[in-house]
């Protein structure tokens, strides 16, 4: 595999949120779901960025793109174009499809619950087939992703099937408080600057699709009796996945693997399941709490580290104030090594390179306990 077109994903991802504030798991799931071949549903209130994500991502691949706001009222021709008139004279039924949704690569539709029969119907085909079924006429369209945006999760039945079909899924939250003074600074730039313009696009399409071909390659075996696991866990938890999620998670774990520029899934890929396993708004934090305890991250390393790190300041102190005929200094340094055993070992399992580097500085703090009680003890350590 091409190591310079591995580097590809990562480098659209950080493209494509650069201008946005706390908008990088926006731009992760957008970049899974052009990787994959599937469709997002963006949940949250409106002035999230999400319309302007699905534009940068259309301009960062130089795709060609559509988008709508869709209300109940909202006519297929709006989106599939207008009925060829002179055509239609001829005896020949076709639509007007130039710059309408058929023959977008990238696509975004706003309030996509809010749309009528007619355009549901059409969207299922063309969100599982790629293909809209018009009249008399098979339409075949280059659409990669749609990405879609809601106020709201569906309860109505007849949007089961659609909300199904939107593998992945987010909740687009507000920034928070203590990141305003960067957004107020964005924003400006944004608007008034061309710091932010697009000149040339990071990856293309075809680069899409050349990944694409890469994930039925990339290497699952660690990661499969884990995800089974999980499925379970969830269930356990009232969250349920249809048969057609549970089959496609792999798909997005590869994709997961192959933007951290790797052809190996580990656990950590299996934090996908956060964008894939949620229905209702609830679900997103009772799964990313799942994942967070279950799944060997390097956060989870990193938390571990913290705690033991930690730790130590804590016994430093202790050891500062005890008198040299303590008899807890000896275990204490028989804990410490244990420890630092401990430690190297999170270090080496991570796989990840700042968790090994703050392993050593977490090693180096314990080396130097057991330095400062071997010489309250007079011992040689």
């Amino acid at each position: 595999m091409s190591s310079s077109l591995l580097e590809l994903p990562k480098k659209f991802m950080e493209s494509l949120y650069a201008p946005f504030v706390g908008r990088e798991e926006e731009a992760k799931v957008i970049t899974l779901a052009l990787l994959t071949k599937e469709h997002i549903a963006l949940i949250g209130e409106p002035g999230t960025a999400k319309s302007a994500l699905a534009r940068r991502a259309a301009d960062l691949l130089n795709a060609k793109f559509f988008m709508y706001l869709l209300t109940k009222y909202t006519e297929p021709a709006e989106l599939f174009g207008a009925l060829d008139v002179n055509a239609l004279r001829q005896g020949v039924y076709r639509r007007i499809t130039k710059e309408r949704l058929p023959e977008s690569e990238l696509a975004f539709l706003d309030e996509i619950f809010n749309a009528n029969s007619a355009i549901l119907n059409a969207l299922l085909s063309l969100l599982n087939e790629r293909v809209i079924y018009d009249g008399y006429n098979v339409i075949k369209v280059p659409l990669r992703t749609l990405i879609t945006a809601s106020n709201r999760v569906p309860d109505e039945p007849e949007l089961e099937a659609l909300y199904d079909r939107l593998l992945l899924r987010h909740y687009a939250k507000p920034i928070g408080e203590d990141m305003w003074k960067d957004l107020i600074e964005s924003s400006w730039n944004l608007e008034f600057t061309d710091k932010w313009k697009v000149n040339e696009h990071v990856m293309t399409v075809q680069d899409l699709d050349r990944l694409y071909s890469m994930i039925s390659e990339v290497d699952l075996t660690q990661v499969k009796s884990k995800l089974l696991k999980l499925y379970v866990m969830l269930e356990e938890k009232g969250v349920h996945l249809t048969d057609r999620r549970k089959g496609k998670v792999l798909k997005i774990v590869s994709a997961h693997a192959l933007l951290n520029s790797r052809t190996k899934a580990t656990e950590e890929d299996l934090v996908v399941l956060k964008y894939i396993a949620p229905r209702e708004l609830d679900d997103f934090e009772k799964v990313s709490a799942l994942l967070s305890e279950e799944l060997k991250t390097p956060i989870k390393y990193m938390r571990e580290l913290n705690e033991i790190f930690n730790n130590i300041k804590e016994a430093g102190k202790y050891v500062d104030a005890a008198n040299e005929s303590d008899p807890r200094l000896i275990d204490l340094i028989r804990s410490l090594r244990a420890t630092k055993d401990r430690v190297i070992s999170l270090g080496k399992e991570s796989g990840d390179e700042k968790v090994e580097e703050f392993s050593r500085e977490v090693g180096s703090e314990i080396d130097r306990l057991v330095e400062k009680v071997g010489r309250k003890l007079g011992i040689y350590t």
